[in-house]
């Protein structure tokens, strides 16, 4: 019987391509980061009208992990506590500071690759300090978010990555369309920093930047060492642009609203105000919602295909079975559900809920993984499916247990927070969501609590997984209540969330 259980396990771990790597035969690994790309932006995971024909293919060959969440932000900008996540491994409560620095001691993945022989290579959008930049990659292509920001898919600065980790302003340079539609480097004209918005004539978009260097890098690659590539994209973050004919596919009277639309957030959830939030007026009409859910869908199509030209790559040169790819999402996104349009928020498809597909290599014809998981266990998970030893900085847990069948679950819970304002706790088929109402008057911290005012939110995930109907109130969930708000408390202390650890003046605990 003990040989036939062997028997079997192997059997699972051949059908998924997960039998432990030699030494002498390293797989790549293409790590593909996406932002504001919400779980139900993929067409294949959650079946909504978004067309996105080659990240489905990925899905359909590999595996596929269902509920994969960010933990939180400390910040308005989540993709930066989310991209310090996923290259550390370690929680939101163990970064430095919001997570804009990466301290030498949190060892990166890229440097955990390198160590063991790995090219490291980075392309597209960074947020973290260039001291981290320059070590986590031993090459690099265009760099994203330097110095100076613009507003614009088809007119982003860039930089030329550097080792030393020095960028200057004066460097920054935009890929723009010559005479005879050849492109071209130019420098950044202070005049257009807050020029108008451009579109598909002026110049590339940023997706197709990013792609055709990850492109060139994968054609040139000798294959004498295997690689490890950061391919970061900024999209589908705002200005949601996309070239016309992509645009065309999602006629905007023709958009059908998710179950979540509201016109407005019920409620003060503690940052309303917020840039994500000032992208349309209040209410979000029909038509506002349409129009935005339209240009998202866009945006996403036309990602799609870049990663598709990427992944044909990988074939034509004969990388593609021997290549891990990874697929996530730094956060969800509102574009009108609840209300809201921004992702700083701890609703699922709004803000937390992201995907997560491996494929390439892997092989698993689609198969759905339900264990709970968040974006810093994607690191542990591929250093344990390259058979690379996972470092000791790292928090986040493998979920390589559960790809080979030897557990359904690595957590029993989730746990999210998001400023000093809202904190939920997720367990089993229930979702418990706390705010606390805090007005931003304070010009130092954007933050003072006014009169403890708080809003509890309870749901049954299984029945109602787009969070549209509240069970606090209701005198039959009054135990169960009790004892979500109770276990959440007790994981926030566990967690290190509170005041003297993120540095918040107030907390939200001080509230609740």
């Amino acid at each position: 019987m003990k040989n036939l259980f062997k028997i079997c396990l192997l059997a699972i771990l051949v059908s998924t391509n997960l039998v432990a790597q030699k030494k002498s035969d390293k797989p790549n690994v293409l790590l593909i980061y996406t932002d504001d790309h919400r779980y139900s932006g993929i067409h294949e995971l959650a079946g909504e009208v978004v067309k996105t024909p080659n990240i489905d293919a990925l899905a359909k060959e590999g595996i596929i992990f269902t509920n994969t969440y960010l933990m939180g932000a400390y910040n308005g900008g989540t993709c930066m506590p989310s991209r310090a996540q996923l290259l550390t491994g370690r929680n939101l409560f163990n970064l430095k500071g919001i997570g804009r620095v990466i301290p030498k001691e949190h060892k990166t993945i890229g440097e955990t690759f390198q160590s063991e022989g790995y090219n490291a290579h980075f392309v597209g959008k960074w947020h973290q300090d260039n001291q981290s930049l320059g070590r986590m990659f031993t090459s690099g292509g265009s760099v994203m978010s330097r110095g100076i920001y613009l507003t614009d898919h088809y007119r982003m600065p860039l930089w030329d990555w550097r080792a030393d980790g020095k960028y200057k302003k004066d460097e920054a340079y935009i890929f723009v369309y010559d005479k005879k539609g050849n492109i071209v480097k130019r420098a950044v004209d202070k005049s257009e920093v807050r020029g108008p918005i451009n579109n598909e004539h002026n110049g590339p978009h940023t997706s197709e930047i990013y792609a055709d260097e990850a492109i060139d890098f994968i054609s040139e690659n000798n294959k004498e060492k295997p690689f490890f590539m950061y391919l970061a994209f900024h999209a589908p973050h705002d200005p949601r642009q996309a070239p016309k004919k992509y645009k065309d596919m999602y006629p905007e009277d023709k958009m059908e609203l998710l179950p979540s639309y509201m016109p407005q957030h019920p409620f003060d959830n503690g940052h309303m105000t917020i840039r994500d939030e000032a992208l349309a007026t209040w209410p979000r009409t029909p038509e506002i919602a349409r129009k935005h859910l339209s240009d998202y869908y866009a945006i996403i199509t036309h990602l799609d295909a870049q990663i598709g030209r990427v992944i044909k790559t990988l074939k034509k040169t004969g990388q593609y079975e021997n290549t891990i790819i990874v697929l996530s999402g730094d956060s969800g996104l509102g574009v009108g559900n609840h209300g809201l349009l921004g992702k700083q928020n701890v609703y699922d498809e709004d803000g937390i809920h992201v995907p997560f597909i491996i494929s390439g290599k892997i092989k698993g014809k689609g198969k759905r993984y339900d264990a709970f998981s968040y974006i810093h266990d994607i690191y542990p998970t591929v250093c344990d499916i390259a058979n690379i030893e996972i470092p000791n900085s790292v928090t986040g847990k493998s979920l390589l247990p559960v790809i080979n069948g030897e557990k359904k679950q690595v957590r029993n819970y989730t746990y999210h927070a998001y400023r000093q304002h809202q904190r939920a706790f997720r367990k089993g088929e229930y979702k418990l969501i706390e705010f606390v109402r805090a007005p931003d008057s304070d010009k130092k911290t954007n933050a003072t609590f006014v009169s403890g005012t708080k809003t509890t939110l309870l749901f049954n995930f299984k029945k109602d997984p787009w969070e549209t109907t509240n069970l606090a109130f209701l005198p039959e969930y009054k135990e169960l209540l009790a004892s979500m708000r109770k276990e959440m408390r007790a994981k926030a202390i566990e967690l290190n969330d509170y005041k003297e650890h993120n540095n918040y003046p107030v907390d939200f605990w001080d509230y609740y």
